[in-house]
């Protein structure tokens, strides 16, 4: 026959039942986000983009002037934020202009600086060439030998000016110190003081740069 339980020490029985009373009941839920403290729903919207409240002007409970005030206030804030930024777009575009300008001097700067440098040392040359043909013989065998040489001082000549590079003379024009240099003074009475009397040796410029300024004899 079966054995019959003994009675469970009354221990045993008190911490069976308080068990059941620490237990969850049936059907009860984790409580959901909305139900957490004001704390930790701050914390689940701090990413959140707060955008600022528009001007809402509907409605009676807003006097009339008061509203007028509003959009003249926001007009006003409108216009000085479309100022701001008119005056830098232009601050931009002027800043660009001048760094285009800037670099377009630098560059025509470079190109006289090189072109010079090389040309200057081929101007004693056209000098040679053209004091030459000044005493150039008009009759005899020399003359077609003449002929041969102006035409080879001609294509020198033609090289130069396709580089923009042109004489500087001025005789009988009035004495120009910024192309030309007075050598010699001489008293004349067929012209006025400051007369170019005679080029003594030409000069050149290339474009509004002086590569080289004349050499002139100037009434005193």
């Amino acid at each position: 026959m079966p054995k019959k339980k003994k009675n469970q020490p009354e221990e045993i029985r008190d911490a069976e039942n308080l068990k059941v009373e620490e237990s969850p009941k049936n059907g009860s839920q984790p409580q959901a986000d909305s139900d957490l403290p004001v704390e930790d729903q701050d914390e689940v919207l701090e990413g959140e983009i707060v955008q600022e409240p528009e001007l809402n002007l509907e409605g009676d409970s807003i006097p009339l002037k008061e509203k007028l005030a509003l959009v003249q206030a926001a007009l006003e804030t409108s216009e000085a934020k479309a100022n701001e930024y008119l005056d830098g777009w232009q601050r931009a575009q002027a800043e660009f202009t001048n760094y285009r300008k800037r670099q377009e001097r630098e560059r025509e700067l470079m190109r006289f600086e090189t072109v010079g440098r090389v040309v200057k040392r081929y101007l004693p040359i056209a000098d040679d060439m053209q004091r030459a043909l000044k005493d150039r013989p008009v009759e005899g065998d020399g003359v077609a030998w003449a002929e041969g040489f102006e035409l080879i001082y001609r294509k020198l000549m033609s090289i130069l000016d396709a580089e923009g590079i042109t004489p500087i003379g001025g005789e009988g024009e009035m004495f120009d110190p910024n192309f030309q240099e007075a050598v010699v003074q001489t008293e004349s009475d067929e012209h006025e003081s400051g007369i170019v009397i005679e080029v003594l040796q030409a000069g050149y410029k290339m474009g509004e740069r002086v590569l080289r300024p004349a050499m002139v004899r100037v009434a005193a």
